[in-house]
């Protein structure tokens, strides 16, 4: 549908009519009532997309109109997969999609984006975005193409890990033009950190998103889209070549993005590891220390000399950071997507395991399953640490690889230990009887940088919206990687500012949605030359930052309302008075300073957003 059709819809049950006047858009919602099996088609509210622009932003305005209360495994829940108005185009690293509801791990909203191909073909399908509410009577997937959403029955894929799901519906369905976005045996148990995978490996992983689908009885969607259903430039033809010309040239440029030059390019994300550890900001053996001995035995490097095998990427981008791997032999034989910096830490130096074929085959398996691969990682070293206290009467010993597989199969299956553990690591470590030992934050675990070492990224943790997350405000990019410019990873001074932009950039990124390393390159004049030469909106860079901080503080009111206050934005214990190791050696985390600089900022009060920056910035007249 082209900017100017009117369509009549339902929205809230209200008839209307709207005259589309933006480019880059579907104009189509499609909502699913797994509980009827029925499905209606809407146009999203205009007002919503200039406040809100799409994927994160409009998936939270869904989720925070659908209420705050509802229990996040129940069947009022809502669970949004959106894409924003750049996803598909020709603009490089656009091909992310969002998936957006209430989190059963966290009991916040949670947004949890994933690459490949998924979302660029969820926009070629016809759409900005499907929402489902309700539970199926019976194991059911969504088939999405060419502007329609069927339900289908999916009795026989019920039970199955991902990768024999997405076997299957792709011999069923046709490989070509076609991403499967699914749950594994983990969704359907409602292990609360599942994830939702596409194409195999990619993941939306926070916040337990597979746990909610499967609490619908949804198994998959197949969705068929083909580029030549790109989304129309608002734009002359000329001018939007121009745009995609001068932010190709950013990323092509940039020290970090530079194909086949840049550190994500050569090494992936997993370049990461040495620069990480060598500040001392890498937590070890479940936050013991801040530096491991063995890192280099994970390291971006040493994959790319042992088993690195292809370079696969993700729909218009040229970075290539994903790094296929193969081990050829061995109790650790595995061929598989890529070997992240986050899985290899969670799941390797967090747990003293320095064997990376090792690694690589658990990390395999977390995608199978459908876990979170951070999460997953920490349920293991919280395993290894309360039985070396004695506070379960299994032995799992640090950087027992073979322990470690045995426990990740035990979690997905929820059998035994596993079962206490597919809980989350915070409610498991309730249950051993020391809370503390839990790296988490709001119930979800803190990613690969240690607070100690790296002090904004613990005000980061802290004060992230939804739970312990490294993706909401990325300090280390100008902590490790001098991007936009190099700030001493464990002065404390200056975070609050520093994480607010970058939370407010962030939440920008993830509305348009693309990929979250386009700001290694791209800064927020790029990212305006995206928006208007997609939409048309003509607005200023502060207008568009003030949209990023929106949907911030949407976040946060919702959360509020859910019952999350200042008290919430802390850290577990060991990284407020436990000294870190290494070049951190007797440094904690400063966090109460930071955080009162960080409310002043965003004129909060205590962590709660008051009236009057929800008048400000539009979120309640």
């Amino acid at each position: 549908m082209r900017p100017g059709f009117i369509l009549k819809s339902k929205f809230m049950g209200l008839a209307r009519e709207q005259a589309l006047t933006l480019g880059g858009y579907a104009n189509r919602i499609a909502r699913v009532d797994l509980t009827t099996e029925q499905v209606s088609y809407e146009v999203p509210n205009e007002a919503d997309l200039r406040k809100y622009i799409g994927g994160r932003g409009l998936g939270v305005k869904y989720v925070f109109d659908n209420g705050p209360k509802v229990e996040p495994l129940s069947e009022e829940n809502i669970l949004c997969f959106m894409v924003g108005p750049i996803v598909g185009s020709d603009f490089e690293m656009s091909g992310r999609m969002a998936v957006v509801t209430k989190s059963p791990l966290t009991g916040t909203v949670t947004d949890s984006h994933q690459g490949g191909w998924s979302g660029a073909r969820l926009r070629w399908a016809g759409f900005d975005g499907v929402i489902f509410k309700g539970k199926a009577s019976k194991p059911t997937y969504a088939y999405i193409e060419n502007g329609r959403v069927t339900l289908r029955d999916a009795s026989e894929i019920w039970g199955k890990n991902v990768h024999g799901t997405v076997k299957l519906m792709l011999a069923k369905n046709g490989k070509d033009n076609t991403s499967v976005v699914t749950i594994g045996r983990a969704g359907e148990k409602l292990v609360r950190f599942a994830a939702i995978i596409n194409e195999n490996d990619r993941a939306s992983g926070r916040g337990g998103t597979g746990a909610v689908m499967g609490s619908k009885n949804l198994k998959c969607l197949v969705i068929k889209g083909e580029i030549s259903s790109r989304p129309k430039h608002a734009s002359s033809d000329e001018d939007f070549r121009k745009a995609v010309t001068q932010v190709s040239k950013a990323i092509i440029t940039a020290p970090v993005t530079a194909p086949r030059k840049g550190g994500l390019s050569v090494y992936g994300t997993d370049v990461l590891m040495n620069l990480v550890n060598e500040i001392g900001g890498l937590p070890t053996l479940n936050g013991r220390t801040t530096q491991y001995e063995h890192a280099d035995d994970l390291s971006g490097e040493t994959i790319k000399e042992t088993i690195l095998v292809h370079d696969p990427t993700c729909h218009a981008c040229p970075v290539a950071c994903k790094k296929e791997v193969e081990v050829k032999e061995g109790p650790y034989k595995v061929r598989m997507e890529s070997t992240e910096y986050e899985a290899m830490w969670s799941l390797g130096a967090n747990c003293g395991c320095s064997n990376h074929d090792a690694v690589a085959k658990m990390i395999d398996i977390a995608n199978d399953y459908g876990f979170d691969a951070i999460e997953v990682g920490h349920a293991l070293s919280l395993a290894m640490e309360a039985s070396e206290r004695g506070l379960i009467k299994e032995r799992i010993n640090w950087g027992d690889a073979d322990a470690q597989i045995n426990l990740l199969n035990k979690i997905g299956e929820r059998e035994g230990l596993g079962d206490v553990l597919a809980e989350g690591p915070w409610r498991a470590a309730k249950a051993f009887g020391d809370e503390g030992m839990a790296n988490v934050v709001k119930g979800q675990g803190i990613a690969a940088y240690d607070p100690r070492g790296l002090q904004g990224m613990g005000l980061g943790y802290a004060t992230s919206n939804r739970g312990a997350c490294h993706l909401r405000g990325y300090t280390p990019a100008a902590e490790v990687l001098g991007v936009p410019g190099k700030v001493d990873p464990q002065a404390w001074e200056g975070k609050g500012k520093l994480l607010k932009a970058f939370q407010d950039l962030h939440a920008v990124s993830d509305s348009f949605d693309i990929c979250k390393f386009s700001a290694f390159a791209e800064n927020a004049d790029d990212y305006l030359v995206e928006y208007k030469a997609m939409t048309g909106v003509d607005i200023d860079v502060n207008g568009l930052l003030k949209i990023g901080e929106r949907v911030y503080n949407l976040e946060r009111y919702y959360n509020n309302l859910c019952g999350f206050t200042g008290k919430d934005d802390t850290l577990p214990e060991k990284f407020l008075k436990n000294p870190g190791t290494g070049p951190a050696a007797g440094r904690v985390c400063e966090l109460d300073k930071m955080k009162t600089e960080y409310y002043e900022a965003r004129g909060w009060v205590d962590g709660v957003v008051p009236k009057q920056k929800l008048l400000e910035l539009e979120i309640i007249q």
